[in-house]
């Protein structure tokens, strides 16, 4: 069977599959006209459910199932396939359509054809064709759709679900109001502290921790080896592991490139320093870690200090870990749903050797200090995170404040500040 062939059978395939009901997701693509739609994020976070949702509305709002083709480049009928093949897809799709109307071309991890972006653009200029594409690596997308859509393109970022989406997942009710009633509030905690063990990958949320955990491991090795090793040629596999499993295995721990690079010296695995920054960048493209730099408007004291690093999600968090990352693993929490809401986050050192978890800008809202805390039950913690906030808020600026907490709720000052203490779930769900 040739490529056309094949490309129709795969068209055909996802235009008579079923449109099974999904969980709503808290995001949705754009579908401006004029503009591809440009979903990412890792692996297995829900990037083709999130295509196939917009397929149904599509459908349920009259559009005819055959102008949608959906087309997945990780499809074994397709391998092979080259930039100079990509045309074939847009006949096959026009083949297999009506006549007349518009149509929808789905492309579910797009990057694994060279040149993509050209055929991308190209369509998107084709009167009456409209596209969506997903693809797991940040860097490889954004750089492309920047060079080469000019413009023509809005990105819609897909994370793990949040305590919202996972309420959705098991069928919860999510909350009218803030605050509700004390069984409601026990309920959303049981349910919060079940999602805080479980993460937010969709494929993790009914299982058990055992075969959870096998899956986490699962994700890691695809996103090492096709992300990372196949994608980027890297033959330094070792210093890879090394590096993912020190980056999961403490969640919110600071980095630097130059530190790691000598204890791989020191354990007999060759790296040079531009190695690791390589992989590291490499493994944040691939939306396994998230960093953050220090937050300075001095591009040097940005350099000189150490990242905090967290991962997608606390699912990758290895199981082996001690029970005292808790509070690091809220930490990592509070990152996702902040990176989720659309905010750019620094971590802050005081002049009195204080820190601040995260410095959030967002450009629709004041700027916001968040700090996180597991329990404030022993007085010298909660003196000590409000004497943080107090003096950050001074040198940022910043009058506003979330203090995020297992279960204290409560307002208070610091200094010039305004600070909210939330519990969690509370947070999350505000």
């Amino acid at each position: 069977m040739d490529l056309s062939a094949r490309l129709e059978q795969v068209i055909r395939d996802g235009q008579e599959a079923p449109l099974a009901p999904l969980i709503p997701r808290d995001v949705r693509l754009w579908s401006l006209p004029g503009k591809a739609d440009a979903v990412v994020g890792m692996r297995r976070v829900g990037k083709t459910s999130l295509l196939l949702a917009h397929m149904a509305d599509r459908v349920a709002a009259g559009h005819p199932r055959r102008n949608l083709a959906y087309v997945n480049f990780e499809d074994d009928r397709l391998a092979g396939l080259q930039t100079e093949d990509l045309h074939l897809v847009h006949e096959a799709a026009l083949r297999l359509g009506e006549p007349d109307g518009e149509r929808w071309l789905y492309l579910d991890e797009v990057q694994n054809v060279p040149g993509w972006e050209r055929f991308v653009r190209r369509m998107v200029e084709t009167p009456g064709q409209r596209v969506a594409v997903t693809g797991s690596s940040s860097r490889l997308l954004s750089t492309e759709i920047a060079t080469s859509l000019r413009g023509r393109s809005l990105t819609v970022e897909l994370l793990p679900f949040g305590f919202r989406e996972a309420l959705r997942h098991r069928g919860l009710p999510e909350p009218d109001r803030l605050p509700t009633s004390t069984v409601a509030q026990a309920a959303l905690e049981r349910a919060f502290d079940q999602w805080f063990e479980t993460g937010g990958f969709p494929e993790a949320q009914d299982l058990d921790a055992r075969a959870r955990a096998a899956l986490m491991r699962s994700y890691v090795d695809v996103v090492i080896l096709r992300d990372v090793v196949e994608r980027h040629g890297v033959t330094n596999v070792a210093a890879l592991r090394a590096l993912t499993r020190r980056l999961l295995a403490a969640p919110a721990g600071r980095f630097t490139v130059n530190r790691f690079t000598n204890d791989l010296k020191s354990q007999g695995i060759p790296a040079s320093r531009e190695l690791v920054d390589g992989l590291f960048q490499h493994l944040e493209d691939a939306f396994l870690v998230g960093s953050v730099p220090l937050a300075t408007d001095s591009a040097q004291k940005r350099a000189v200090n150490p990242r905090k690093v967290y991962p997608i999600d606390t699912a990758l968090v290895p199981t082996l870990t001690r029970s005292e990352m808790r509070g690091h693993r809220l930490e990592t929490v509070v990152y996702v749903e902040l990176r989720r809401r659309g905010y750019e986050v620094g971590w802050a050192r005081t002049r009195s050797d204080f820190e601040v978890d995260f410095v959030a800008r967002h450009p629709e809202r004041e700027p916001l200090l968040v700090q996180v805390a597991w329990d404030l039950s022993e007085p010298g913690t909660r003196e000590r995170e409000l004497r943080a906030l107090a003096e950050a808020a001074d040198e940022h600026d910043i009058d506003r404040a979330h203090l995020i907490t297992r279960s204290t709720r409560e307002s208070t000052r610091a200094g010039r500040c305004e600070v909210e203490v939330w519990p969690a779930w509370w947070w999350l769900l505000a």
